[in-house]
C-alpha cells in the first residue's frame, strides 16, 4: 500500500459514482433508441422491459441509500474516535501517571 489515502471510503464513493453514471446512459441509449423507433417488434418490448426493469432497480436501490449513508458515517466516526485515541497515547496524552 503505497501512501494510498481514503482506501475504503474514495473506492466505495468512486464505485457508487461510476454505477450511476453507467445506469444513466444506459437508460438514455435505450430512451433514445424507443424514441427513434429503432427498436421494433420483440426488441421493443424487450427494450420496454429493460428500461421497466432499470427503473424498478433504481428505486430499490435508492430506498437503502440513507442506511448505506448512515453506516458509512458511524464506521467513519469509530475510525475518527480509534485514530484520536491512538495519537493521544502516542503523545502521552491520558496516560495516568501525572504528577504535581
Amino acid at each position: 500500500m503505497e501512501n494510498k489515502r481514503g482506501g475504503v471510503v474514495s473506492s466505495l464513493i468512486s464505485g457508487v459514482g461510476g454505477l450511476v453514471i453507467l445506469t444513466v446512459v444506459i437508460l438514455v441509449v435505450v430512451s433514445t433508441l424507443l424514441g427513434a423507433n429503432l427498436l421494433t417488434g420483440v426488441y421493443e418490448g424487450a427494450a420496454g422491459n429493460m428500461s421497466a426493469n432499470f427503473t424498478k432497480g433504481i428505486d430499490n436501490v435508492s430506498s437503502k441509500i440513507p442506511t448505506i449513508l448512515l453506516i458509512g458515517a458511524v464506521v467513519l466516526l469509530f475510525g475518527v474516535i480509534v485514530l484520536l485515541v491512538k495519537q493521544s497515547s502516542a503523545m502521552g496524552i491520558g496516560a495516568g501517571g501525572a504528577s504535581l
